[in-house]
């Protein structure tokens, strides 16, 4: 980080931190978690050994950007929304989706989902750990709710139903996939596309999961 005639600027120590993170999202989302910190710190301006006076080591700057890009955008108030039986579930489900989507649907954030995940890197999974516990239990219970079946306190939510739960997530977080990694085109109203995903789910869901819960 240097000033227009070479020096490097004093900055505070927040604020150098802040802009580390955020050239450090940049960065991996470009290259991958295989970009090494001394490239990073060149694109930075400063020296690697000053880049680990910040950060302990790499893993420990992957682990913040971690939560920069996944859970500094995760809203407590979803998980809220989506058991609020005031409103019919399929009003809940697209209302949660649409915010969830425009959370997410960025280059930045799909690309480091994908290469973390080719990586190995334990990130994904612990997000996965969130989506599923936070996310698609509490709806297979509000499905099983809105369908008259029985409650998870009579028979505990199972792996198949969470499976059928995914394939709703797996199919709108897809939308982010084709624009951001396949660079296919992807409808401008988005929000239109959820609130049909959703309705076509909800319409067929019902019959496999009484045959799961039968």
């Amino acid at each position: 980080m240097k000033s227009g005639n070479g020096q490097r600027k004093r900055l505070p120590r927040a604020e150098r931190e802040r802009l580390i993170v955020e050239e450090a999202v940049r960065f991996f989302a470009e290259v991958g978690f295989e970009g090494q910190t001394r490239a990073l710190a060149e694109r930075l301006g400063v020296t690697q050994p000053l880049l680990y006076r910040y950060f302990a080591d790499k893993e420990a700057l992957i682990e913040r950007v971690f939560d920069e890009v996944f859970l500094r955008r995760w809203r407590p108030e979803w998980e809220d929304l989506l058991v609020d039986r005031r409103r019919p579930l399929d009003e809940r489900l697209t209302d949660f989706y649409q915010n969830y989507c425009r959370a997410i649907f960025s280059a930045e954030w799909i690309r480091i989902f994908m290469f973390a995940g080719l990586k190995g890197e334990g990130v994904n999974q612990r997000y996965f750990d969130i989506v599923s516990n936070n996310i698609l239990k509490p709806f297979c219970i509000e499905l099983r709710h809105d369908l008259g079946l029985p409650s998870s306190q009579e028979r505990p939510i199972s792996d198949d139903e969470i499976n059928l739960a995914w394939a709703l997530h797996g199919s709108i977080s897809y939308i982010a996939l084709r624009k951001w990694i396949y660079k296919l085109p992807v409808p401008e109203n988005i929000d239109a596309l959820i609130a049909t995903s959703v309705r076509a789910y909800l319409l067929g869901c019902g019959a496999v999961l009484k045959q799961i819960l039968a």
